[in-house]
Order: structure tokens, then sequence, then C-alpha cells
């Protein structure tokens, strides 16, 4: 029995199989049977193997006493001071580990949010914009059975980030199926950051699915930082839905794990709102990481703009895939795609494709993308100032992936994510 086969088959122990989504999770668990894992034949995974994730005996889902807790000093090293705390243990959300202390938006259990809300809630909350050919969403919403629903009320700004930890600490290699929604009231405020981190050593895949609502002249500011441990895997997919006049970014750090797909997905229900995409992928050894974006512009007078950047060291892969989608209805349409890359080794590798597919004509779009090297001339510029080679190599880093580090709105994670870097590049500068 391989992997997809066992997976198909656990869904028979599976506890909540006959909730509120069994219609749902039965008709996706088939289309994960029939489809089964993506190879390199299917055009969105040409650069990216999954060998390595099915040739390991992953189990999929964990029984509810499998729930544990970790004191206080185990979550210091990866809260963002100053941010309210959801924490996730081997997939389930822990009420006694969180703090959301004065704070003025809800959270509730994924299951029991569906369950009160009912079918009007799980038609307007769930897989409402997801994409219906994707494999690793479909697995998701056949075994979703924990995560949170977060809503922010009308007119609320919430002033301190919410920071979603997520912690692995498993006895066997397991793949853990999170699955969030979260709604952003109409003129309501709302800054999100989202880390994995795996605890133990065995080997750890998290297939997780975001859903996001951002309503009428909402602002979401979502960080995703990726820095796990090599015995990680992430296959993240995120679906944000606007609505007129809001505005939406989405930063991704992607340092660490050993396999990371990102698929981050807008789409525009409404004119005059903005989105925006911006990712910084530092790797090295053998690291895998493929970012896939999609912007579908169904709407006029809105803006999208992406500017996604990546240093890629060792026998590291970078992978971009960027789609901008302009219907025939989405007239004054702004759109900017930009994908820039350093390779620091010669058996370092870039793939890049970025793609813009228009069928308005009242439009200003642009894409591009870049791939090489430090520049001998600037390095030995800094050098004839008193600054050593590996100092002035990892300032030129660093300027280079600025732009996307300056729209960081969250000062102490700003600060987190630059210590990160100095690790990366392996120098004692403060950036």
């Amino acid at each position: 029995m391989d992997l997809k086969e066992k997976w198909v088959a656990s869904f028979e122990t599976f506890p909540h199989k006959d909730d509120i989504l069994k219609d749902i999770r039965r008709e996706a668990l088939s289309f994960f049977g029939e489809k089964g894992f993506p190879h390199k034949k299917v055009e969105a995974w040409k650069y990216t193997s999954l060998k390595d994730i099915q040739a390991t005996d992953y189990t999929l889902w964990q029984p509810i006493h499998a729930k544990k807790t970790f004191a206080p000093e185990v979550l210091h090293p990866y809260w963002i001071e100053g941010s309210h705390l959801l924490v996730f243990v081997n997939g389930f959300f822990s009420a006694e580990m969180s703090n959301t202390d004065g704070a003025n938006f809800t959270v509730t259990p994924l299951l029991e949010a569906l369950h009160k809300g009912g079918a009007s809630f799980v038609s307007k909350y769930f897989n409402a914009d997801t994409e219906k050919g994707d494999v690793f969403t479909a697995l998701n919403t056949a075994y979703a059975a924990e995560g949170v629903y977060i809503e922010v009320p009308k007119g609320k700004v919430v002033e301190k980030p919410i920071q979603l930890l997520y912690l692995s600490d498993s006895t066997v290699p397991t793949c853990y199926q999170p699955r969030n929604i979260i709604s952003v009231g109409e003129n309501a405020e709302l800054k999100v950051i989202e880390m994995h981190h795996n605890l133990c050593e065995q080997q750890v895949l998290t297939n997780a699915v975001t859903e996001v609502f951002v309503a009428k002249d909402a602002h979401l500011d979502y960080y995703k930082l990726q820095n796990d441990k090599l015995n990680a895997s992430l296959i993240d997919n995120t679906y944000i839905s606007q609505e007129a006049q809001s505005h939406a970014s989405v930063h991704t750090f992607s340092f660490g794990g050993t396999l990371t797909r990102n698929n981050l997905n807008f789409y525009h229900h409404g004119e005059y709102l903005e989105s925006t995409l911006k990712g910084l992928s530092i790797l090295q050894g053998t690291q895998h990481t493929d970012h896939y974006t999609l912007v579908n512009h169904a709407q006029a007078n809105c803006e999208s703009h992406q500017d996604y950047k990546s240093i890629v060291n060792g026998e590291a892969t970078n992978v971009f895939n960027g789609k901008i989608m302009v219907e025939q209805i989405a007239q004054k349409t702004n759109a900017y795609q930009q994908n820039d890359n350093i390779l620091l080794s010669e058996k370092a590798t870039v793939y890049t494709k970025p793609q813009l597919e228009i069928f308005a004509d009242d439009v200003k779009c642009s894409h591009g993308c870049t791939v090489g090297s430090l520049s001998p001339e600037s390095l030995f510029y800094l050098q004839t100032r008193g600054i050593g080679k590996k100092e002035a190599s990892a300032l030129l880093t660093y300027a280079f992936a600025n732009t996307v580090l300056e729209s960081v709105k969250i000062p102490a994670l700003s600060d987190y994510v630059n210590k990160i870097i100095a690790a990366k590049l392996d120098v004692k500068v403060d950036f």
C-alpha cells in the first residue's frame, strides 16, 4: 500500500467523517484518491518533486489524546513580543497555552464554529474561494479537524498582531492538516504572524489551508515566517478574498525546512482594492522552496504588487511561478510583478516564471525577473573601505533583500527576521 492509498484508507477511522462537512469531505477525498500526488509532468509542479514525501510513511492524523502542553520557556524563543498568541500543538489548538488578554476579536475552534454557524456559515466560509483543482487543499478539506475561526468585528482595529504558532512533537512521522478561517470585518484592521516549528526528531509534513475574508475598507497584513528544522516540510495554501476598497498584504519569509511550497491566491470581489505580495527566501544546503502565486483581477480599478527575492547558496533550489489574471471586466487594472534572485554558489538553482494573462484592453501591467550573483566591483569597493569580504557580502545581500523587509509593519517582527538573516549569512552584523 503506497502513501496515497494509506491516506485514503485512513478516512474510515477518522473521527469526524460524519460531521457537518461529511459530503464535502467525501467529495474532496474522492478527488485526492483520483488525482493522487502531483508530479513533474503537472505544469504547476514542474520544478518540485514530492518523491521524498511519498517515500516517508506519514501518519495522517492523530487521536484526540495526542494533545499535550509545553512550558512557557519552550514558547518564549518563538514568541514575537507584543503579540496575541494562539498556540497549536501537534495540529490541535491549545486554548490553555494561548493568550488573547484584552482582545477585541473572537477565536472559536474550527469545528465548533462550523457546527454553530450551520450550513449557511459553511457555504460562506469553507471552500468559498479555494482552488478546486489542488489536491493538497482537497486532502486538507477531507481531514480538517483542528484549527480556529478568527473574527474581527466591523470597525474594530486590532492593535496587537495575532501570532499563530504551530508546534509539533510527534513520536512518529506525521502529516498535519491545520485549517483556519479569518474574517476581517468592514473597516477593520488586523495583523497576523504565522510560524511553524518542529520540536522533535521525527519527519513532519504540515499541509495547511487558510481562508481569509477581507471586507470592504478593511486592512490585513499577514506575515509568514518559515524557519523550521530540516526534518520538516510545509505545503501551505492561503486563499484571500477581498471586497471593495480593501487592502491586503502577505509577506512570506522562507528560511528553513527541507521542502516548502507556498500557494498564495488572491481573489478580487470589488473595485478600488489593493493586493500586495512580497517574499524573501534565503536557502542553503539542499533546501527547496517553491512560491506559486495567483492574483485574479476580476473587478475594475484594482491594483496588485508582487516583489519576490531569493538568495540561494549550496545546492539549494528556489522556484517562483507568479500568475496575474486580468479578466475582461477588470479595466483600469494596475498590476506589477518582479522576481529577483542571487546565486551564491555554482550549484545553486533558480527557476522563475512570471506570467500575465490579460483579457482587458485598458490596463497597466508589467512583469520581469533577474538571476545573477553579487557584483565583484561592489564587493571590492566595500573591502577598500576596511570591511571584510564576508561582511561586505552580507551587507550587499541585505541591501538586495531590504525592499521586502522595509515594508514590514511590526517592529518586533522586523528585528526577529533581521537576527535570522544575520545567522543565515553567518555574520555578526546588526542590520
